[in-house]
């Protein structure tokens, strides 16, 4: 259901360069706007916004038909409209309308509707539990938004500056490991050499004598035999092929 604050002027405001650009989160607009509050998820203008609270009627209906009774009690509630004495109509009620038909009666939206504003679909089927939304497009959208709200709010906060650090972590990780998939370049390697670091086996020990000698090894040499191909039975060549 659509929340009411977000449509509105009042508080939360911030920095526009803070806040920066967002695409309006309304099914069908695709706007880009600068946002003017951390919750606001739509752009000003004023259809759109009249969209937003169309669809919020309606999901405040759905809501409503929903409950035990509720048909009923809408039902009694017309009756005694009608038995109410009509007044004299006034010159603004003789006027004909422009639209003919109340716009929840001159579309036809099913029963149950995807829960992204502006949005009429139905919810996709789902085996384990009631589906909200028509696809993984109007899911991904709303939960951003949500996602984004959360983390605004969480910055004056010690966890939720914790969990901002965790998730920049992730990123980076994540992008490193894209780059070295992808052919970029490699990681960067630590200063330590390999054999200094904790759990790594030492390499072999060098002692230095004085400036300009080499360097004496402490390991003992190894002999290097050379092939020899009397010797070796498998290195023989082959014979050639029976014609």
């Amino acid at each position: 259901m659509g929340h009411g604050h977000l449509t509105t002027d009042r508080g939360g405001s911030a920095s526009g360069a803070r806040l920066g650009w967002r695409t309006c989160l309304r099914k069908g607009c695709g706007r880009k706007f600068q946002a003017r509050r951390y919750n606001q998820r739509y752009c000003r203008e004023p259809e759109c916004l009249a969209e937003v609270r169309r669809w919020q009627a309606a999901k405040r209906q759905q809501k409503c038909r929903s409950q035990p009774g509720a048909r009923q009690r809408h039902a009694e509630a017309e009756r005694q409209r009608r038995k109410r004495p009509r007044g004299r109509p006034t010159a603004e009620a003789q006027k004909p309308a422009a639209n003919s038909g109340a716009w929840s009666r001159s579309r036809r939206h099913p029963e149950i509707f995807c829960d992204r504003p502006g949005c009429y679909e139905p919810p996709r089927d789902s085996p384990r539990a009631p589906a909200s939304y028509c696809g993984d497009e109007c899911r991904e959208a709303v939960r951003q938004a949500g996602d984004r709200e959360r983390k605004w709010l969480g910055r004056k906060t010690v966890a939720g500056r914790f969990k901002r650090r965790l998730e920049y972590q992730a990123a980076r990780a994540k992008r490193r490991q894209d780059r070295v998939v992808s052919g970029g370049h490699a990681p960067r390697r630590s200063a330590v050499p390999p054999d200094m670091k904790p759990g790594h086996p030492p390499g072999p020990v060098l002692f230095y004598r004085r400036d300009g000698e080499g360097a004496v090894d402490s390991q003992a040499p190894t002999e290097v035999i050379a092939h020899d191909p009397q010797r070796t039975p498998d290195s023989r060549p082959r014979p050639p092929p029976a014609s």
